[in-house]
């Protein structure tokens, strides 16, 4: 049964909510980027010049030691591929099998990418979110820190951002099933701004 136009704007709207959501912590995360290359081009040169390092901790703090910076840069590492699980998934930038899907009709593929949602993706991430949660929980009951002894403490915080990162792709997950509901069963003629299908590879 078809989608009326108004069902069908009030799917597009929510759609493009969670959209926004998503695009928006997936590019603010991307400025963690920064402090990641600089961390990291310290930590190369320190290496390098052992003497700056020894100058760094004696006068600003155990901070610049070379384990720290190398757990920093981990940690950043982390959070950004975290928070843009969702955003990666709304611009189709996650791999896929093409051999097959690439023979499909634009229908067949929305249809495809509809139930895979559904039945596989959404679930996933709900489960994922689940269990990375306890894991967080777990880490931060047992105070759990670096292995190293000089290495950062607090280690639940970075595993907070692994629920937080799999809620943002479940959130993408559901913005791209939302608008294949109404590509699926809405007004043909209504061009979408698609994330996961391109209307050009409709087959005739």
């Amino acid at each position: 049964m078809a989608l009326t136009e108004q069902n069908m704007a009030g799917l597009v709207s929510i759609s493009e909510t969670l959209r926004v959501i998503v695009n928006r912590v997936g590019r603010a995360s991307t400025w963690l980027l920064v402090p990641l290359v600089i961390i990291t081009m310290w930590d190369v040169v320190a290496r390098k010049l052992v003497w700056i390092q020894i100058w760094m901790v004696a006068n600003f703090g155990s901070f610049f030691e070379s384990t720290l910076m190398q757990e920093m840069e981990w940690h950043l590492h982390t959070v950004v591929f975290c928070l843009v699980l969702g955003y990666g998934y709304t611009h189709n930038r996650h791999v896929r099998v093409d051999f097959l899907r690439e023979n499909f009709t634009f229908k067949s593929k929305a249809k495809v990418e509809f139930y895979g949602n559904l039945l596989f993706m959404l679930p996933f991430t709900l489960i994922c979110v689940y269990f990375s949660w306890i894991y967080m929980v777990d880490s931060y009951v047992i105070n759990e820190v670096s292995a190293s002894l000089v290495g950062l403490s607090n280690r639940w915080i970075i595993k907070t951002f692994l629920p937080i990162g799999y809620f943002f792709l479940f959130l993408g997950g559901m913005s791209v099933m939302i608008q294949l509901i109404a590509v699926i069963w809405g007004d043909n003629k209504k061009k979408l701004d698609l994330m996961v299908l391109d209307y050009d590879e409709q087959k005739k």
